[in-house]
């Protein structure tokens, strides 16, 4: 069985430390996990890790372990589906096995809601990938950045970087949010969810 993981982000270095690719960092730490490097998915619009996930981890080859395609889109935001279409397609994963990872600007910062399907709550990248996968029902791990103090535009939070504070604890939370991709694919969602949602 094969797994497509997928964390959200803008391509570049001008995006790379902003709130709104907290996804795309999640998805680094599970490919220097498994001790692997992004290559580019010629065609796809999208960089890959493909590695293997058992109960000692990613990256460490364990009797039963699943094969698990990591997925970097290299596509803006709200053009996420291509990239998300294209590597599910070519790796024959059903949207069943997909866990999309992205910012969440109504959880509060630092917490994890996972889920499978439900609505895209105005995030432009979800929508995307409905309309390129042809359902909302894949799994997410919803990944809290909070909503932006006083009236600064949510367009513009999201695409800043995290504060100073913040980004004492943003290792911590992206450590977290890595096991719970690995422990919705070797456990299952009801027990990440009763591990992480809170």
């Amino acid at each position: 069985m094969t797994w497509l993981v997928v964390g959200l982000g803008n391509p570049g270095p001008s995006y790379a430390t902003h709130r709104h690719n907290v996804g795309a960092m999640v998805v680094a730490e599970l490919a220097r996990r498994a001790g692997e490097g992004f290559t580019s998915a010629r065609g796809m619009r999208a960089e890959v890790v493909t590695t293997r996930l058992g109960t000692a981890g990613v990256g460490v080859p364990t009797p039963g372990a699943q094969k698990l395609v990591l997925c970097r889109t290299r596509t803006y935001m709200n053009e996420s589906g291509i990239s998300v279409g294209k590597v599910a397609a070519f790796h024959d994963v059903a949207p069943e096995h997909v866990v999309v990872i992205h910012d969440e600007l109504d959880i509060d910062f630092a917490a994890l809601r996972i889920k499978l399907g439900g609505g895209d709550n105005g995030h432009n990248g979800l929508k995307s990938i409905r309309a390129h996968l042809g359902t909302g029902d894949y799994y997410r791990i919803r990944v809290g950045i909070g909503r932006p103090p006083g009236r600064q535009d949510p367009a513009a939070y999201v695409l800043s970087d995290f504060g100073s504070t913040q980004r004492k604890e943003l290792p911590m939370l992206i450590d977290r949010a890595a096991y719970a991709v690995e422990t919705l694919v070797t456990d299952g969602l009801t027990a990440t969810q009763n591990r992480f949602n809170g």
